[in-house]
């Protein structure tokens, strides 16, 4: 697509009071290397081929296997007709062939398009057919769900791997003896031409690495975020914003540079928090990478201790989470010196009751799939950090808080506004939607829609998110993809979607739901009708009948007027959660 004739840079911000809060040994500006975003991966196995890039329960993965597995990946992709500019989606959760595939399509010349693998029929057409993903790499979990819709996706090519194609001897062939036990993986109908073992594409001696002429220019990413619209928009994110991402990241952390990091990947590598932090990052570092499939506390917990990891990403929930485990002192954790906080705020208590208790530090920080994802950062060391904030910007991150009614007069410090950012990690446009990328990008700076405030140091807080989005357990959820659902059903006159506060998840989200004349209808109905539709996260845990629900003079229903009814009952000690249309269980 075009670049967006609103991103030529205005004039520079004259102030940037956050400078005097920087670590001294953090740059102000950096010389950002314009060079494919697989040449750090590439540097690291020719100076250090054996340093081991991926651990996965009884399998390493070296750096110099990785980038080979990858361009082996590579030439068979472009054997099969893979062409530089395809879009690749990957549906995979964090194991190994994650990484290897995500590499292998770069080295190929294509864009990646990393696929929930939880998403639903209709989320999974959305963004297939709208990035025109033709070439698929799945997991055999997934497999009943693409083949259901395999008529209307309109694929070319699937490639299929299972868990144990990740594993090495003897724990893969326990694992294929028992998938064969338990029936599954069973009937897919391998051809060798529109489905594919991914086992295939690791197989023979051709290796290929496509040159990157212009990474400035040259899409590497199409990251689908939810929007204010309800339907998800590809992010346009080029070798060159992802590449000066992880080298801002670099120059903040630099105290993880020079020894040997081991960073554990509990975010899913889909989610673009976790595809930086705990795939790019740890290539610029050339840290080791723990692939956790699936969150368990207790596992994680026995996890760090077995792997002596150091750097742990994450989301509040899930730092709540082990927080509340009674078993932590079984376990060795010492060797945890960082925890990576984002994606919401981490209530400051529960922060510090964490490092309390797990001796690491947590710092919180702040992004957006348009950036890359990261903007903002606590730097790590002593007095560089204001616990509840969500640090400084980058280095050669320009930050500014606006008014929210013409959206570019500064506002005086301590004032709230409107959170806007430009820097060379902010993305080209959005995909094939220029009225989105006009709206989001105006004279080169990126409007967030997030309410927050600067004080006197340059730090930042968050204070308000985007009017409507919901934050379940990290996870961005549009309400208006959960309304389209609910009013699909045929017994549901009305409906609306908000996100209420919830005690370990953030938030949890809420249905309110006005029924048709003359028909009923109980929660577990709502519930199951959303399930067969959404992702588990997107699926309401409350569901509330009502006769009416509030509206502007227009008809607009009025979220914010339900969400501030919900945090007075929450206060009051109340909850409605009703069961069926006309009762509600307190």
């Amino acid at each position: 697509p075009p670049p967006s004739e609103n991103m030529e840079p205005p004039q520079p911000a004259e102030e940037f009071p956050w400078f005097a809060s920087y670590a001294a040994d953090t740059p102000r500006s950096m010389t950002y290397r314009e060079v494919p975003l697989f040449s750090w991966l590439d540097e690291y196995a020719l100076a250090e081929p054996g340093r081991i890039a991926c651990h996965f329960v009884n399998t390493k993965i070296s750096y110099g296997r990785l980038k080979k597995e990858a361009e082996v990946c590579a030439a068979n992709l472009r054997r099969r007709g893979v062409q530089p500019g395809d879009r690749v989606g990957i549906m995979l959760p964090n194991v190994p062939q994650t990484l290897i595939a995500f590499w292998g399509v770069l080295k190929a010349g294509a864009v990646v398009t990393m696929i929930n693998p939880l998403y639903m029929e209709k989320e999974l057409l959305h963004q297939i057919h709208d990035a025109g993903v033709k070439h698929l790499i799945t997991i055999d979990v997934c497999w009943p769900k693409i083949e259901k819709l395999s008529a209307q996706l309109g694929l070319e090519t699937c490639y299929v791997t299972t868990v144990a194609d990740g594993l090495s001897f003897p724990l893969n062939w326990l694992q294929r003896l028992k998938a064969f036990r338990e029936k599954k993986g069973k009937g897919i109908p391998f051809n060798g031409r529109s489905v594919v073992p991914f086992s295939s594409l690791l197989r023979g001696r051709e290796q290929l690495s496509c040159p990157v002429p212009d990474p400035k220019e040259t899409i590497a990413l199409l990251q689908y975020t939810g929007g204010t619209t309800g339907i998800s928009k590809g992010v346009v994110l080029t070798h060159y914003n992802l590449g000066a991402n992880i080298q801002q990241i670099a120059a903040v952390l630099h105290d993880l540079h020079g020894t040997r990091q081991t960073i554990m990947a509990a975010i899913p590598f889909f989610h673009v928090y976790g595809l930086n932090t705990c795939m790019l990052v740890p290539t610029i570092l050339g840290a080791t990478v723990v692939p956790v499939p699936r969150f368990v506390p207790s596992e994680l917990l026995a996890g760090i201790a077995a792997h002596k990891v150091t750097v742990l990403p994450g989301a509040p929930s899930m730092y709540l989470a082990l927080l509340h485990q009674k078993t932590t002192k079984k376990y060795d954790l010492s060797s945890l010196r960082i925890c990576i906080s984002g994606s919401a705020p981490m209530p400051v208590e529960s922060l510090k009751n964490f490092e309390k208790e797990f001796g690491a530090t947590i710092i919180e920080g702040y992004g957006l799939s348009e950036a890359s994802p990261i903007t903002h950062l606590n730097h790590p060391g002593e007095g560089n950090r204001k616990v509840g904030s969500i640090g400084l910007p980058f280095p050669d991150t320009e930050a500014k808080i606006v008014d929210m009614e013409l959206g570019y007069l500064p506002v005086p410090v301590g004032k709230v506004g409107e959170l806007i950012i430009r820097g060379p990690q902010v993305m080209r446009c959005y995909w094939n939607s220029p009225d989105e990328t006009a709206n989001a990008l105006r004279n080169g700076w990126l409007y967030t829609g997030d309410i927050a405030v600067m004080d006197e140091e340059g730090y930042f807080t968050i204070v308000d998110r985007k009017k409507d989005m919901i934050i379940v357990g990290g996870y961005n959820v549009s309400p208006r993809e959960i309304d389209e659902v609910l009013y699909e059903h045929p017994k549901v006159k009305e409906a609306v979607a908000v996100g209420v506060p919830h005690p370990s998840r953030g938030e949890t989200i809420k249905a309110y739901i006005v029924l048709k004349d003359g028909v009923s209808m109980d929660k577990s109905e709502v519930v199951m009708w959303c399930r067969e539709r959404l992702a588990n996260y997107k699926v309401p845990r409350q569901v509330e009948f009502r006769e009416t629900l509030p509206k502007t003079v227009i008809g607009t229903i009025l979220r914010r007027t339900l969400q501030a009814e919900e945090t007075e009952k929450q206060q009051r000690g109340q909850t409605d959660t009703s069961t069926t249309a006309g009762t509600e269980t307190p």
